[in-house]
């Protein structure tokens, strides 16, 4: 079962998105808060295995409560879910900088939302494929990079594995990279594992940043750094 906990300031839009999730098999909702100092306060008591959190609440903000609980070493496994009104620059970046694994949209569908949770459980990075070079290359414009990776970056990775970060950018899963590369998904699975390793990385998300970062992958419209 994926254990799930909801923050939202809205009552009513967590009793629904408590309903849909509690109608999928594999998901049960452990805790809901109603700001994001509760929202801290259940993740450590319930240790979920995501987290949807609104951005904005009062009394902690979702962006401060996402930053609290990917800093906490206690909570390392578990991720979230940004999901909020505004799909701004803006947001995207400071979710990522915070340490979110993914970003959605309050109108997105009911059965994408169960796939996102689903998505970002499995370890999956989650960002909206049309604004990510761009919100990447916000990011990394930006005085704080949300993630630096392990000092010697990409240059460490193997042709094989430069390869699989790009696609891992280009926000392909696991089969996707497989039928790209003519391999099976087991081995494609475990390049994105050892990649992981290598960089330092907590998930793809960060994944993604570091393809960015090292210029595997270029924002539409724009060139790597230097070339």
């Amino acid at each position: 079962m994926i254990r799930v906990l909801l923050a939202d300031d809205q009552t009513l839009v967590r009793a629904a998105f408590a309903m849909l999730v509690e109608s999928a098999s594999d998901m049960e909702v452990v805790a809901q808060a109603g700001t994001g100092l509760e929202a801290v306060g259940l993740a450590r008591t319930h240790r979920p295995d995501i987290v949807v959190m609104d951005i904005r609440m009062p009394e902690l903000d979702g962006i401060e409560a996402t930053r609290l609980i990917a800093a906490d070493g206690e909570l390392a496994g578990v991720k979230v879910l940004v999901l909020t009104t505004y799909d701004t620059d803006e947001h995207v970046a400071e979710a990522l900088r915070a340490g979110a694994s993914g970003f959605l949209v309050k109108d997105t569908r009911p059965a994408e939302l169960l796939a996102a949770i689903r998505t970002v459980s499995a370890g999956d990075a989650l960002l909206s494929p049309g604004p990510t070079a761009r919100l990447i290359s916000r990011v990394l414009r930006g005085p704080e990079l949300p993630f630096r990776g392990a000092p010697g970056g990409p240059d460490c990775l193997s042709d094989r594995e430069r390869q699989v970060l790009g696609l891992v950018a280009r926000g392909l899963n696991n089969t996707e990279i497989a039928e790209t590369l003519g391999l099976s998904p087991l081995t494609a699975k475990t390049h994105v594992s050892r990649i992981m390793g290598k960089l330092g990385a907590r998930d793809r998300a960060q994944l993604v940043i570091a393809a960015y970062e090292s210029g595997l992958a270029v924002p539409a419209g724009g060139a790597a750094d230097g070339s």
